[in-house]
């Protein structure tokens, strides 16, 4: 019987009609009930599945904003999976996240491309931009490839969600407090659990290096973070910007960071607070930059005149690690008997010694772990040294590069460092609303604190600091780019 043309609008009709969609529903819905019935009776469970992978794809595609805001919640609490016998980690649930968001990005790229162009001009995205190029060049020149470039796609995961898409996000004021509050609310959760494990330990120092796992892989790592977060909860805490009720929360927020902190029994980022309160006062005084540097240079030549009676103090001092903290202190500078202290010379020195054989590509994004070993000296090594050298990295985000991507790689590093403060202070200087201005100095001493911790440690190829770092560069250059007049940024 030939389709008459009402024939073909009754059925289209029908099709648009909400019978239609009630009966597709309907039928949908059936046939996932039976697949499922089967698949339980066969013991596969995989299926049961299928719904919560629609709502994510569709959250994706239509409200990644609240996929950033996920992940930055449950970063604190995500816990690392390593698959030792390929030597493959992952942290669930937030990485597999953030190279969904990656995709995504590219899919955007590709069709729409509706990222604001001012962002792409911004010179701070011009350096990261620069930074991940030379990634992809030292890749290519790498000792093992593979493991270089898997680095720089971790470093794509990260760089991508929490500084291009975050600062869209920043454009609404509410989503930087926010992102803020979403890694404070599950960092306390974790603090709380912490806490309670050292407790069990009497809060002997010893137990404080490890009692945060699964969390955070020890307490170094631990101690950068709450470190920077300190300077933000303390703008919340003492601006009269923001209610009674949210001041109260952020003082207790800030209550917990603190003795968080102390327990954490982590030197670094004890004195990478010291450092940022004497950045705050320098600010706070108005203290000339000339008057900086001339101090600094001092430092270095009196440093360089007496030297040899430097290093020998520091060879004589025996303090070891210690639950007291004035004598856990006086133990970072301790460089005769200090196992930890020892150990970073040895990998820094390694790091060099990698260095002045390949100055200018370096050995690869990522290779340090599996190339120090034979640049160790015998002479360098400590108690916890390993001929293999096969625990870790150079425990330092400035001379880590240097052995890994060359003379250029740390370079970049501490061009973006430096920027990031430039901007900073920019904003700082420029804006008039008091609420920007304590956020934009909060944010940049929280950031100082992880710059000195750099170096010492480094953690930039964790979500643990990554969402942190490159979300609190996001707020800067999203303040930088939205939230001052176009006078004033001309001026």
């Amino acid at each position: 019987m030939p389709l008459t043309r009402a024939k073909i609008d009754e059925i289209k009709s029908y099709l648009k009609g909400e019978n239609f969609r009630y009966t597709f529903f309907y039928a949908i819905s059936g046939l996932f009930i039976l697949l499922n019935a089967y698949m339980v009776y066969r013991n596969i469970y995989y299926t049961l599945f299928i719904p919560l992978a629609l709502v994510i794809l569709y959250i994706f595609f239509y409200r990644v904003d609240y996929v950033l805001l996920l992940i930055t919640f449950f970063t604190p609490l995500a816990i690392n999976i390593t698959q030792f016998e390929f030597n493959v980690g992952v942290s669930l649930p937030t990485e597999p996240l953030m190279f969904g968001v990656l995709l995504l990005f590219i899919l955007k790229l590709c069709y729409e491309n509706n990222f604001d162009p001012k962002m792409w001009r911004h010179p701070m995205t011009l350096i990261i931009g620069f930074q991940l190029l030379w990634m992809l060049i030292t890749s290519i020149t790498s000792q093992f490839p593979l493991v270089s470039f898997k680095f720089l796609l971790a470093r794509l995961w990260f760089v991508i969600p929490f500084y291009v898409f975050t600062i869209h996000l920043f454009k609404k004021r509410q989503n930087i407090r926010l992102f803020i509050w979403l890694y404070a609310i599950p960092l306390v959760i974790v603090i709380i659990y912490t806490t309670y494990q050292h407790s069990l330990w009497a809060f002997e120092e010893n137990a404080g290096h490890w009692v945060m796992t699964p969390f955070y892989n020890d307490h170094t790592a631990y101690g950068a973070i709450l470190a920077m977060f300190v300077p933000v909860f303390v703008g919340f805490t003492f601006t009269s910007s923001y209610s009674r009720f949210v001041r109260f929360f952020a003082l207790i927020v800030l209550m917990f960071l603190l003795m968080a902190l102390y327990l954490s029994y982590c030197r670094a980022a004890w004195i990478s607070l010291v450092i940022a309160l004497a950045v705050y006062l320098v600010i706070l005084f108005r203290i000339k930059f000339k008057y900086i540097v001339f101090s600094v240079l001092l430092g270095g030549l009196i440093f360089y005149a007496f030297s040899f009676e430097i290093l020998d103090s520091l060879s004589k001092n025996k303090q070891g690690t210690s639950g007291n903290f004035m004598e856990h202190v006086q133990s970072m500078s301790n460089i005769s008997t200090d196992a930890s202290n020892l150990e970073r010379l040895n990998r820094w020195a390694s790091a060099i010694r990698m260095f002045r054989e390949r100055p200018v590509f370096g050995w690869g994004p990522g290779t340090y772990q599996f190339e120090y070993a034979p640049y160790q000296s015998s002479e360098e090594k400590t108690l916890i040294s390993t001929n293999a050298g096969d625990r870790g990295n150079a425990h330092s985000e400035y001379i880590g590069p240097l052995s890994e991507e060359g003379f250029m790689g740390t370079l970049i590093v501490l061009t973006l460092f430096i920027y990031s403060i430039v901007v900073a202070m920019r904003v700082y200087r420029m804006s008039k609303e008091k609420e920007i201005r304590m956020m934009t100095l909060a944010i940049m001493l929280g950031l100082i604190t992880y710059y000195f911790h750099g170096l010492m440690n480094n953690f930039l190829d964790t979500d643990k600091a990554s969402v942190p770092v490159w979300g609190f560069m996001a707020i800067l250059v999203a303040f930088d780019l939205f939230y001052l007049p176009q006078k004033q940024q001309q001026e």
